[in-house]
């Protein structure tokens, strides 16, 4: 164990300075296991209703900045122009490497 980790342990409590376990008694009321309250479970967190989550949604999409119809135009002409671009460039590479595949194989 180093010296920062030391460090660490005395500040949250877990050892001495001298590095013995700390001589503090555990608060009343307090498990040995670390939880509060005894060995009672849990309560469940009540569920969100469907017409409250529709609301939620809706306040939700509010928020949302959405772009002009200027900008969604500009938007799909740039993913087009690049989609165009890209399915040219791969069939080339393809043809191109189909060609010199079959010409060193075929003689």
């Amino acid at each position: 164990m180093n010296r920062e980790t030391k460090r660490m342990m005395q500040r949250q409590g877990q050892m001495e300075a001298d590095g013995s376990p700390p001589s503090r008694k555990p608060p009343p009321g307090s498990s040995p296991g670390g939880r509060q309250g005894g060995s009672r479970p849990q309560a469940k967190k009540k569920r969100t209703g469907v017409v409250q989550f529709f609301r939620e949604v809706r306040d939700e999409l509010r928020q949302v900045a959405w772009p002009t119809r200027a900008e969604l135009v500009n938007y799909t002409a740039v993913v087009l122009t690049t989609l165009v671009l890209m399915v040219l460039l791969i069939f080339l590479l393809n043809y191109a490497f189909g060609k010199a595949i079959f010409f060193m194989f075929h003689k």
